[in-house]
């Protein structure tokens, strides 16, 4: 199993993962004699984070930064593939790579482009690998790899294939592989992105009607619990996935009677991830889901996010219908497909 440039270095909480693209402000051994200036910037992918340098690929070659000249390392989004509004001009494949920070999972590591997430069972997407970009090796191989790598930590193998609206996994080379070698995929996944500002403006503020929507960065045991009541997370895997991303923030709705729903942000790529989206039966029909979804965005505003993205299952007729509502379009879809446990004995 390979890893970018040897696989991932260690890096302080002040610099990105490897192979994010970012910007790096560092000082120069002298000033500039035109300019004077004492300071310079390099933007491109971070190949290499060590305790002597930063070794960035940009579009003229790679530089090598000296680790104690740096002043501030930046995340920076992908570079848009088309033309458009910022959240519709990233590719199938780069908004896949910005999703991960907003839902990171516990342990990773990457086969070639790909990226293998495990969290103890917690979710599909913290536990499934990312099959954007070449795996380094002939597909049979890469699903082999995947499979020792799972079967090593007690989890199924499970693999997420992204495409268009309303493609076939065994259209796909990947997913006729996987298929044929008994996986079975669940019911595809909507990517849906908006701009901030349009989600704003599409939901309104709630009346108050005894609903009060507060927010936290930090995750409180009120929260964590009103989470828990509509599905099993595990403490250590739940809370490591809930708070791994450089920002989060939690919403609560609640009333008199107590907590009626719940929704968290999750801030990586300079684009903010709506997840964790839950309203108590009692509640629903309320604006309940529309009064947490516009105060997360507020979150992202503050922040200086311009772009949201969540995911929903396509069978989702309600959460569908409150995301479109609120401005979100339909990016792409994919679908994870898992090979059945053999039972023991067998």
């Amino acid at each position: 199993m390979s890893t970018p440039e040897g696989g991932p270095p260690p890096h302080s909480a002040d610099v990105p993962p490897v192979g994010t693209r970012v910007v790096v402000r560092h000082r120069l051994p002298a000033p500039d004699p035109f300019s004077g200036a004492t300071l310079t910037d390099v933007v491109g992918d971070l190949l290499v984070a060590d305790a002597d340098h930063l070794l960035v690929r940009t579009r003229r070659g790679e530089v090598a930064v000296p680790r104690p000249s740096v002043t501030v390392v930046k995340e920076l989004p992908p570079r848009p593939s088309r033309r458009g509004a910022p959240h519709l001009a990233l590719s199938v494949d780069d908004l896949e790579r910005v999703m991960v920070g907003a839902w990171p999972a516990a342990e990773s590591e990457h086969l070639g482009d790909w990226l293998l997430r495990a969290t103890s069972g917690f979710t599909h997407r913290a536990n499934s690998a990312l099959t954007v970009g070449d795996p380094g090796t002939t597909l049979e191989r890469a699903v082999e790899l995947v499979e020792a790598w799972y079967g090593q930590r007690g989890l199924p193998s499970m693999l997420t294939l992204a495409g268009p609206v309303g493609a076939r996994p065994d259209a796909d080379p990947l997913g006729a592989l996987l298929v044929a070698r008994g996986y079975v995929p669940r019911v595809a996944t909507s990517a849906l992105t908006a701009a901030v500002d349009e989600v704003l403006a599409a939901v309104p503020e709630p009346a108050h009607g005894g609903l009060r929507v507060t927010t936290s960065t930090t995750l409180d045991d009120r929260w964590f619990d009103a989470y828990r009541g509509y599905r099993e997370a595990p403490e250590g895997p739940a809370r490591a996935v809930l708070t791994g991303s450089p920002e989060q923030v939690f919403a609560s709705a609640e009333d008199a009677e107590g907590v009626l729903g719940v929704g968290r942000l999750g801030v990586a790529s300079t684009w903010g991830g709506i997840a964790a989206m839950f309203v108590e039966p009692r509640a629903r029909r309320r604006g309940v889901a529309s009064a947490l979804l516009r105060r997360l965005a507020g979150a992202a505003a503050d922040r200086g996010v311009r772009s949201l993205h969540l995911q929903t299952d396509t069978d989702n007729a309600a959460a569908q219908e409150l995301y479109r509502r609120a401005g979100f379009v339909v990016h792409h879809e994919y679908t994870t497909l898992t090979r059945p446990r053999t039972p023991a004995g067998r």
